[in-house]
């Protein structure tokens, strides 16, 4: 439906705009360079957000603020009306102040917040549903009898144990009367004795069942009584376990998307030929879905998009105040992929092909190895839509040999790169690699002046499933990542450091730069954790490794370059 209320977008003045010529294709929104007029959109939303003084949220700016800092990703989306009129819409992901409603932005794609909706009205069920398992999980009866439990399993183990200790050295006793009697008695008076012995035994293991019986018995009879609260708790989480899946369904219902010859898609219909078979949690919530569906519905034409970070960073991601950020890809992608449909969109940058087609820089060749310098911004490995490789590039260049890669380096990372020429290498390489035994120097341009002039940084990291290829720092199921570094220069805010990473985690150099709880200083260059620059600035400058064939230490040493 449309919506008349104009306040939703804000138009440039002709003075502003009147040199910048309007974009041909549409931002392609995983990877871009922001438009003009998105930078001059985004700077008013800015100034807007310094401004106001009726947003109750704290975005993490202000020491003195009150509430939890949350901060939040924005996004601006520059349109045409359908009189041409250039303006742009604003938007941002998930809720703000604990509401969907304000004036400046557009509304979702479905608001689940507006007063007696199904979905608070949902909410206020299972919030019954919990507070009910929170009573019973408090009951002091029901704490008692979890305790009486605990006690008596651990009482049980331990007296049984012990009771079969004692047949066990019963048993023993019997050997050793068995032993002593055999040879020295008759066999009529060994019989008798033998007879006795039996009899022991039989008592030994009656009473062992007894002893076994008696405890099952005690521990069934409390755990009955146990029983009784845990059989309403597990009713009651089956209840919400239901309950919570059948709002969130009826809330995927709700979500219906847009593109710009008004098709419409639902959130379970987009996401269901996706790996995830459903949506996420939090899809159709992001700016930009938000920003396309408005334009949609009101007859504007998308023409750039752009999405920036403000506020306090979470603990887990990299993001920096004001820094602009591709949409997601977990999320985003699959709805994004209906919604601009038939909308010329700029060239996906991941697809182009490296221009510097040279021959890749063998650094040292033998019968069993090969080690090579790696330029920025090639694949180690054939991608599934790039080919081009050090692997393609050396398979050209070795002739008959196939190359076997022991290793990987980053795209956008250049230097060092050993590869083996027969299985044998590649087999004794690999081991060296998983076992720790290779010694990596990297070097790298970091975006600040650091302070201090060495360290070692512990941040263990895991793969976010809703971003890839992006990390995020995590201690509770993050894996152990260590790095130590020291600064070999400085600059005028910036500083080269070396890193030697102790353990090879996934961007392990690029978040350990990047997050507040590492050095906080993003890599030159680094369009996934920091600002894009014309390379990434960082290099694998030193391996040391021990010769697969001569069983020899050898090391290899690459100069940066920048």
């Amino acid at each position: 439906m449309r919506d008349n209320s104009h306040s939703r977008i804000s138009y440039f003045s002709d003075k502003t705009i009147n040199d910048i010529e309007l974009p041909e294709r549409f931002t392609f929104p995983f990877y871009y360079e922001p438009h003009p007029l998105t930078k001059i959109a985004a700077a008013e939303l800015q100034h807007y957000l310094e401004t106001q003084t009726h947003l109750d949220h704290n975005f993490g700016l202000s020491t003195n603020a009150e509430g939890v800092a949350i901060g939040k990703m924005f996004g601006v989306l520059v349109v045409q009306d359908p009189q041409g009129k250039v303006g742009y819409l604003s938007a941002f992901s998930g809720k703000l102040a604990d509401s969907n409603d304000h004036p400046r932005f557009v509304p979702p794609v479905f608001d689940m917040l507006v007063e007696n909706s199904f979905f608070l009205q949902g909410i206020e069920i299972i919030n019954a549903i919990n507070a009910r398992v929170e009573e019973i999980e408090s009951n002091k009866n029901y704490q008692q009898l979890k305790t009486d439990v605990q006690k008596l399993s651990a009482q049980s183990l331990q007296e049984i144990s012990a009771f079969k200790n004692q047949l066990k050295s019963n048993k023993e006793r019997r050997r050793q009367l068995r032993d002593k009697h055999k040879n020295s008695l008759g066999p009529q008076e060994y019989a008798v004795i033998e007879a006795d012995l039996i009899k022991q035994s039989l008592h030994d293991k009656h009473q062992l069942a007894v002893f076994t019986n008696n405890w099952e018995q005690t521990l069934a009879t409390a755990q009955t009584r146990l029983a009784s609260f845990e059989n309403d708790v597990e009713r009651l989480k089956n209840e919400r376990r239901e309950k919570s899946a059948a709002l969130q369904q009826q809330l995927f219902d709700q979500y219906v998307f847009l593109n710009k010859d008004g098709q419409h898609k639902s959130l379970q219909e987009i996401f269901s030929t996706t790996a995830f078979g459903k949506p996420p949690g939090g899809a159709g919530e992001c700016a930009t879905p938000k920003l396309l569906q408005y334009a949609f519905a009101n007859s504007y034409k998308p023409l750039a998009m752009a999405e920036f970070w403000w506020g306090a960073a979470p603990k887990s991601e990299i993001r920096k105040h004001k820094q602009y950020y591709p949409a997601c890809t977990g999320k985003c992608k699959p709805i994004l992929a209906h919604m601009l449909e038939g909308i010329p969109v700029e060239e996906n940058p991941f697809l182009r092909i490296p221009e510097d087609r040279r021959k890749l820089e063998i650094v040292y060749e033998d019968e069993s190895i090969v080690v090579v310098n790696k330029p920025a911004g090639l694949l180690s490995v054939p991608g599934v839509k790039i080919k081009e490789s050090v692997y393609t590039r050396l398979k050209d260049q070795l002739g008959e040999t196939e190359p076997l890669i022991v290793h990987r380096l980053d795209m956008d990372t250049s230097g060092l790169l050993v590869v083996a020429k027969t299985q044998y290498a590649h087999k004794h390489l690999q081991r060296q690699f998983m076992k720790g035994m290779v010694r990596k120097r990297y070097r790298a341009l970091l975006s600040k002046e650091l302070e201090q002039s060495e360290g070692e940084i512990e941040l263990p990291l895991r793969p976010d499933p809703l971003n890839r290829p992006r990390q995020l720092v995590c201690f509770k199921n993050g894996k152990k990542s260590i790095t130590r570094w020291k600064a070999i220069k400085r600059y005028n805010a910036m500083t080269k450091v070396d890193f030697w990473p102790l353990t090879g985690r996934t961007h392990q150099l690029r978040m350990h730069s990047a997050h507040e709880l590492g050095l906080n200083a993003p890599i030159v260059g680094d369009d996934l954790y920091g600002m894009a620059a014309k390379r990434m600035y960082l290099h694998a400058a030193h391996i040391e490794f021990t010769h697969p064939t001569t069983k020899e230490k050898i090391s290899f040493e690459a100069p940066e370059g920048f």
